[in-house]
């Protein structure tokens, strides 16, 4: 006998202002420049930010789509097509990528990490680091292809470890090469890269923690959070000619609710709930 599914629910589609938008981790400007260049080539926003209200604030944290947002403040946009969705669901996931690094001597990337100041670098099992990663007593660890382990130590509340951080990243993401992976376990991704200097491991960060490093400015490096978002709006081909119109925000959020009804009406909106691998991104 079928059984009865339930309609999902449509994603919460608003155009808002780009000025009420905080970041909580830095764009990749290698990401970001050929986006800009890819929306002023198209003339159509094709995903959009996903964003959090924040309780009590007239703004939105940004939980993926910084490079988006931010080449959409490099155009001069004053408003964005966004997902707003509930930070307090239960079906959304905060997650962490970890950090696997190519294209430099793994003795020449020990010694640019030891010269992090405020960074105490120490020899580890792998069993024992993650263990203090949990406990947050480590700001992260590095695994190397020969079974080193080597945990990176700092004190200082979470801005000033977000900033040390911060510090680490930038001496790899310029002369190497960066994959986001989300295994911690370095021997299962050797497989699939090779010349593979190293896996960097982050912490896992609260929602709490998010909304706070936002509020301030002090983001994270780029392309350490993670946010599984249930119902995620993808290809909705927004026309730039219509966020950067004459229209005030009521208007477009008027054509924008209008378009999803269309959408919807003419059957070109599907849900796929099962786990997809996309080979062409």
């Amino acid at each position: 006998m079928a059984t009865h599914q339930r309609q999902p629910e449509i994603p919460d589609l608003r155009v808002v202002p780009v000025a009420e938008l905080l970041l909580h981790e830095r764009h990749d400007a290698q990401r970001s420049k050929p986006l800009l260049q890819r929306l002023q080539t198209d003339g159509v926003l094709m995903n959009p930010p996903i964003v959090a209200p924040i309780r009590g604030e007239q703004r939105y944290v940004v939980l993926d789509g910084a490079n988006r947002v931010t080449a959409m403040q490099a155009l001069g946009f004053a408003h964005i097509a966004v997902q707003v969705v509930d930070y307090e669901d239960a079906e959304l996931i905060v997650d962490t990528w970890h950090h696997l690094v190519k294209g430099i001597g793994a003795e020449h990337f020990k010694d640019m990490l030891q010269a992090v100041q405020g960074v105490k670098i120490e020899l580890a099992d792998a069993t024992l680091a993650r263990a203090q990663l949990a406990r947050r007593e480590i700001l992260a660890f590095v695994e190397y292809p020969n079974g080193e382990v080597w945990t990176l130590r700092a004190s200082g509340d979470l801005h000033q470890r977000s900033q040390r951080l911060n510090r680490i990243v930038d001496l790899y993401k310029a002369p190497g090469l960066m994959f986001r992976v989300n295994s911690d376990h370095l021997p299962s991704l050797l497989p699939f890269y090779d010349e593979v200097t190293a896996l960097v491991v982050f912490p896992r960060f609260a929602p709490a923690e998010i909304i706070d490093l936002a509020r301030v400015g002090a983001c994270l490096p780029a392309g350490i959070t993670r946010h599984l978002i249930p119902r995620r709006a993808l290809r909705i081909n927004v026309p730039l000619t219509v966020l950067g119109s004459g229209a005030n925000l009521p208007e477009k959020n008027a054509w924008l609710a209008d378009w999803v009804k269309q959408k919807i009406a003419s059957k070109t909106v599907r849900y796929y709930h099962e786990s997809t691998f996309l080979f062409d991104e």
